[in-house]
């Protein structure tokens, strides 16, 4: 091996982008850079939610040439984004419009019932994939869109990670994690349904191949090369979706540990070696995602700090914005336990005002409402943290191994007062960080492909020896039983 060894991570998040560089030496020692970042945020065009993929697209061969003017050669890179989406590829080989996001309209509960009336049940729908139902899962994007010009003119069809892959190296392939993530899978053999595909009108000729992270994809184009003045550099699926990068990196050691990968969303689950498909996970709205190293993250999806952006996007527009020091201390001057609401509740999902709608449900629910921004933000931390403890309860209940600590990971992960409320409310100790997990999972996976590590454990084993962990003890953990009670209460009503 030569050291030191260069990788570039491409890691697109929901509401920004970025291009990390990173440099591993032979002792172990990770270092990264931030070469650019840049804004990601859904455009309505005719009505339509859709990615800006081009935008995307300048902005990391902005990150190559910035890696290019550096003077370093790459080993490789590798692009992670969020999960679900799709965009078309035309028989010409170029993309049929923008990549429809998944807080389109048409991805809505009525969507979803349809599908099961009229294509298959809930039920048979779980048992064939083992993903939970999320109206705007892959499954059911394909049924709204089948009718769709986009749709019918595809010869391939991508997901958004593979569709940018496919920009920089010319190749469509489908990544096994990011592939995972759309109920379109046989979550045992681990390969696409053809019942599934049928049932929406495609097969598995419309897509790249499945390939497992670690494979090379190919190398940047010719024309990339020309452009950013690096040679033809490999390009590496990795943990395409980027919570299955992130968990990648959790510096976690044994298996008796749950995660939380904290950001616009929250994704709190546990690591398997096989997919659970059984009827409490069903009932629970379990999900088996793929990992890295043939592993299964066992997890549900939570709204997260989504409802806290859209209050604050309010607020802005009225003419009052906070640091985000200046919002802990807010909520820390708050009275406790006032009110709560359970973030995943649909009027949440994409309303007009947001402080409007948490006003609303507290008044559907017989609570008093916050009366300042302080109060509301009190208001969705404590609910997170009542939340994290009634998913981890449900995890309990069908993890094979004792849940002993929760990993916090991603951008929430800095947050150390809704990271001192989840210790005290689940009665467990919370490890909080990296923030910048998905990243190095995309990074070390790359390494990986390149025989620089040698196994996840091997992996896990540079983060623990380059990033600090900040550990969080419950404190009063017995005061947040009785808030707990009323919330699960509040969950029955709403």
């Amino acid at each position: 091996m030569n050291y030191p060894a260069h990788f570039v991570a491409f890691d697109l998040g929901a509401t920004s982008g970025r291009t990390i560089l990173a440099t591993l030496h032979e002792d172990g020692r990770l270092e990264t850079e931030e070469i650019n970042r840049f804004p990601n945020a859904i455009m309505k065009v005719n009505g339509v939610s859709h990615w800006n993929i081009y935008s995307l697209y300048e902005n990391i061969k902005d990150g190559l040439k910035g890696v290019a003017r550096r003077g370093i050669l790459p080993i490789s890179v590798a692009v992670d984004t969020w999960g679900v989406d799709i965009a078309g590829v035309a028989p010409d080989g170029s993309l049929i419009g923008l990549p429809v996001a998944y807080r389109d309209s048409r991805f809505c509960p009525a969507n979803t019932a349809e599908f099961f009336e009229k294509v298959m049940s809930k039920r048979e729908l779980y048992g064939h994939t083992g993903i939970q139902t999320l109206d705007f899962n892959t499954v059911f994007q394909l049924y709204a869109l089948r009718d769709t010009f986009a749709m019918k003119a595809a010869e391939k069809i991508g997901f958004v990670p593979d569709i940018i892959s496919y920009l920089l190296s010319g190749n469509l392939i489908t990544e096994y994690t990011i592939a995972s993530t759309g109920a379109i899978l046989d979550a045992k053999k681990r390969d696409f349904d053809p019942v599934i595909l049928a049932a929406v009108g495609l097969d598995t000729a419309k897509f790249g191949p499945i390939v497992a992270p670690g494979t090379k994809i190919g190398t940047l184009t010719p024309e990339l090369c020309a452009e950013t003045g690096l040679p033809p550099v490999p390009v590496i699926a990795v943990g395409g979706h980027d919570t299955a990068s992130a968990v990648a990196a959790i510096p976690a050691e044994g298996n008796d540990w749950a995660y939380l990968s904290s950001g616009t969303w929250s994704l709190m689950g546990v690591e398997t070696e096989e997919p659970v498909v059984n009827d409490a996970s069903f009932d629970y709205n379990m999900t088996n995602e793929g990992g890295v190293e043939h592993t299964i993250r066992l997890l549900k999806n939570i709204t997260g700090m989504w409802v806290l952006e859209e209050c604050l996007k309010c607020w802005k527009a009225e003419g009052v914005t906070y640091t985000y020091p200046q919002l802990v201390a807010m909520a820390a001057e708050a009275p406790a336990f006032k009110c709560f609401i359970d973030t995943d509740a649909t009027c949440f999902v994409a309303p007009a005002n947001m402080p409007k709608a948490i006003e609303e449900y507290c008044a559907a629910t017989g609570q008093e409402a916050p009366q300042n921004h302080g109060e509301f933000v009190r208001c969705i931390f404590e609910s997170l943290a009542l939340k994290y403890r009634h998913v981890l309860n449900l995890f309990k209940e069908v993890a094979h191994a004792p849940i002993s600590r929760l990993n916090v990971i991603g951008g929430g992960s800095r947050n150390a007062l809704l990271n001192q409320f989840t210790a005290s409310a689940i009665n467990l100790p919370v490890v909080a960080g990296p923030a910048e997990c998905t990243a190095l999972g995309n990074i070390l996976m790359q390494a990986k492909a390149a025989g620089y590590v040698d196994s996840l454990g091997a992996l896990r084993e540079i983060v623990r020896k380059n990033v600090k962990t900040e550990t969080y003890q419950p404190e009063a953990p017995e005061a947040w039983d009785e808030p707990y009670s009323r919330f699960v209460e509040i969950l029955a009503k709403a």
